[in-house]
């Protein structure tokens, strides 16, 4: 069923939400609840630090309510009243808290982390990529976000992105283990403001949003006989350590995208092509937590050489229909749809 809010683009269903996840970032994985996350989970909210922070999260925590409430997100996604994700570090696979989106009369984004978590930019990177997904896949136009007063880390996250002053409300939280009237600040942040900031385009960036440099890199979807496709891993000594991407880099000052990527190609993979080899199809244009990267990408089907790793990566030959199995940097991702296309 899709979100009935007012809609800036086709809202996805369900089904295709589900088919979307996880969401990745730089450093972080967004994915579904699972059971054996209860684990972490229940130690993590039964700090005071971290529950009563919070508007739903009772405390003190009650023993098993960690699993309810995996089954309750479950039941919730089939409802598509909620959509509760596990903040997951890409590196280590480590559960570092839960972020979600509520969808009652607003849209509201919530989120809390382990407090040995804070102070990373993580709570910041996760709100950032979920909020991309919620105004360009879900048909999002408007989306709310609450804190404490006294919760001056969430405010700050929500400023940081671009939220802005809404109200101020007394509301009454029985789930802190007693009723009492808090003052919750509101926040709010919209489509065109998240796209404003997010595409370099004139208009408001958000409060305080600090101005991002744009890397120009360039990258190939090298094509084999069977209509496979090459990815390569990331190796560990890199940023995004095990994340699965097209071959390329960076364009220099003094050469075009097409000169760029051959040199990248021989460097990479010790293989040769030429410009006629190489057909421009798609560009990826995201921004990430420290910088905006422009990246067109195109295909090729002939070179010379078999493809070899030369920087320690891993290589995969991937039939299309295959490549969402593989998880990739955010930029990479939403090139994937186009060049099943082609294929």
């Amino acid at each position: 069923m899709p979100i009935t809010e007012a809609k800036v683009h086709t809202p996805l269903t369900i089904k295709q939400w589900i088919e979307n996840l996880p969401l990745l970032s730089a450093r972080l994985r967004l994915r579904l609840p699972q059971e054996r996350d209860a684990l972490w989970i229940e130690p993590a909210v039964s700090d005071p630090h971290v529950s009563l922070m919070t508007g739903s999260i009772p405390h003190p925590y009650p023993p098993g309510h960690a699993a309810l409430w995996i089954e309750n997100s479950k039941t919730q996604l089939a409802a598509g009243t909620s959509l509760n994700l596990i903040i997951e570090r890409q590196a280590d696979n480590i559960g570092l808290g839960v972020i979600g989106l509520h969808f009652n009369h607003d849209t509201e984004i919530g989120y809390w982390l382990a407090p040995e978590f804070w102070q990373h930019g993580y709570a910041t990177e996760a709100a950032d990529r979920l909020l991309s997904f919620a105004f360009d896949h879900l048909g999002i136009h408007t989306v709310i976000a609450g804190a404490f007063m006294e919760n001056f880390a969430s405010l700050a996250v929500q400023k940081k992105l671009g939220f802005r002053f809404l109200r101020e409300e007394e509301k009454e939280f029985s789930a802190r283990g007693r009723r009492r009237h808090l003052v919750q600040v509101i926040t709010q942040k919209d489509h065109l403001d998240h796209r404003s900031k997010n595409s370099g385009c004139a208009g408001s960036a958000g409060l305080d949003a600090a101005p991002t440099k744009t890397i120009f890199a360039v990258a190939a979807a090298l094509i084999d006989a069977d209509g496979r496709v090459l990815l390569a891993q990331r190796p560990q000594n890199k940023p995004m350590a095990g994340l699965w991407e097209f071959p390329g880099g960076k364009v220099t000052l003094q050469e075009t995208p097409e000169a760029a990527l051959i040199r990248e190609l021989k460097e990479e993979l010790d293989i040769d092509t030429s410009t006629s080899c190489l057909a421009p199809i798609a560009f990826a244009s995201h921004r990430y937590p420290d910088f905006h990267l422009l990246m067109p990408l195109y295909a090729c089907r002939v070179w010379q050489g078999t493809p070899r790793p030369q920087e320690g990566q891993t290589l995969a030959w991937i039939k299309p229909a295959r490549l969402m199995d593989y998880p990739m940097p955010p930029a990479d991702i939403p090139l994937i749809p186009l060049l099943r296309d082609l294929l």
